[in-house]
């Protein structure tokens, strides 16, 4: 931990603007389930092309084991280094500069990749309701206005997306309910099981890790916490426990009540599936018009994970020093806002959601692995750093690490056609950080003096 001293040189300390602390457990629980529940309502079913349901049950045992063994082990983490930056912060205190730049890198791509693929389920959903509007316009206007509303401050953010969230869990509870009824075992066990054998599961597990993605994002809110050291573990492990019935009845429930092949690429699976098992036309407008209210929670809670990832790199130095700059009234990061967006926007516009999506879960999955090398090191390094929780070590990290490998080597069997495109963000990323990048970091002392108010 840096010296006090160091403090006035930080934005919190020298009376420019900053990040507020107005966040409560309910609204980092409403953040971490926030931020992924559009992963039921669209998008893992691409999973059931890849593997049928059961290749994609079977994908998301390892892959709901690797999410709670982490988000035990990322608690640790978050905890003891409540900082904007996430995982940069924590490979850059555990391995250096370089390794903290490319974790902020990774997250970025998880970040900045999985909104485009949320907004073009927006518009899906807003099409199939509405067909009169493009669902390309209703993706664009989604975005855009999303941005928006993050950047009426943090206190703002959080009383939507807790709204949002709770309504949206009211949606799927009603699909559930409207599911049970029509659910038929022969169907969820349709022949043959495996329709493309273990590479199909391989396959799968990409769209099972959609089920879960971006759950991490709430420790990039540590810097607006209450009370962050005790705060952080609370939401996320109530959130995990939250999103694993979500993932298991979503997925059994879908695949029990109509042909998979009917709702494998389609970016609105539940309405579809109702709709093929002969559910009344109020109960599938319903649920089509509360999903908007899922997707919708975890565009905008994502929205907030990359500005603040981005927010943090800029004031470190990694990034270009405009993209800190928090607005004086809304105590926003506005261009860390807008850039960002811009990008996400571009990947929108292509409009494969599919490929949005593998490029985004293989940006969280290198994430995933150098932070729990982080952790590895700080815990030899720093054995008396302050943490507030304590991950059960070092077995829960090394499952959580082992399952991560695998999540990795899945990656590159099934995702080649989205490898070239993160290959090329990675290398502008790295020739970046090596040409400029490298150039204006923060030292060490003076980046994490943030920290040494939660000391006092």
């Amino acid at each position: 931990m840096s010296n006090p001293a160091d403090t006035n040189k930080i934005p919190a300390a020298n009376g420019a603007p900053h990040l507020q602390r107005v966040l409560k457990p309910i609204h980092l629980w409403a953040l971490a389930v926030g931020l992924v529940i559009s992963g039921n309502y669209f998008g893992w079913s691409y999973g059931f092309a890849a593997g049928g349901p059961i290749g994609l049950a079977i994908a998301l045992v390892p892959v709901t084991i690797f999410y709670v063994t982490f988000i035990l082990s990322y608690s640790e983490l978050a905890t003891a280094i409540p900082h904007a930056g996430g995982p940069s912060a924590y490979a850059r205190r555990a391995l250096g500069k370089f390794w903290g730049y490319m974790n902020g890198v990774s997250c970025l791509i998880e970040f900045v990749f999985a909104p485009p693929a949320i907004a073009l389920a927006v518009g899906g959903y807003i099409h199939n309701m509405m067909p009169a509007i493009p669902q390309m316009q209703a993706t664009i206007v989604a975005f855009l206005f999303f941005i928006l509303v993050n950047y009426w401050g943090m206190k703002t953010s959080a009383m939507v997306e807790l709204v949002v969230t709770v309504v949206a869990l009211v949606g799927l509870v009603i699909y559930w309910i409207l599911a049970v009824p029509h659910f038929e075992m022969s169907r969820l066990m349709a022949q043959p099981l495996l329709p493309n054998g273990f590479e199909g599961v391989m396959a799968a597990v990409p769209f099972a890790i959609w089920f879960y993605l971006a759950i991490e994002g709430g420790a990039m809110a540590a810097e607006e916490c209450v009370n962050p050291q005790k705060d952080i573990s609370t939401g996320f492990l109530t959130g995990m426990a939250t999103l694993m019935v979500m993932a298991f009845l979503t997925l059994f429930l879908t695949a029990g009540i109509a042909d998979y092949k009917t709702v494998q690429a389609v970016d609105f699976p539940l309405p579809m599936a109702l709709s093929e098992a002969g559910v009344g036309a109020v109960g599938v407008a319903l649920v089509n018009f509360i999903g908007l209210f899922g997707l919708i929670a975890s565009l905008h809670g994502i929205i907030v994970g990359y500005s603040r990832q981005t927010y943090a790199m800029a004031r470190t130095g990694y990034l270009p020093k405009f993209l800190a700059y928090v607005h004086p009234k809304h105590h926003t990061p506005v261009w860390a806002l807008i850039l960002p967006g811009l990008v996400g926007l571009g990947a929108a516009l292509t409009g494969l959601t599919d490929i949005v999506i593998t490029i985004s879960v293989f940006g969280s999955v290198a994430m995933y692995l150098v932070s729990l090398v982080s952790l590895f090191v700080l815990r030899s390094k720093e054995p008396d750093l302050k943490r507030p929780f304590k991950v059960w070590y070092p077995v829960v990290p090394a499952i959580s690490f082992v399952i991560a490998l695998f999540c990795l080597v899945s990656l590159f069997m099934a995702s080649a056609e989205a490898l070239k495109w993160v290959a090329l963000v990675y290398g502008v990323a790295i020739a970046y950080y090596f040409i400029w990048g490298n150039k204006n970091i923060r030292p060490f002392e003076e980046e994490f003096g943030v920290l040494d108010e939660l000391d006092a």
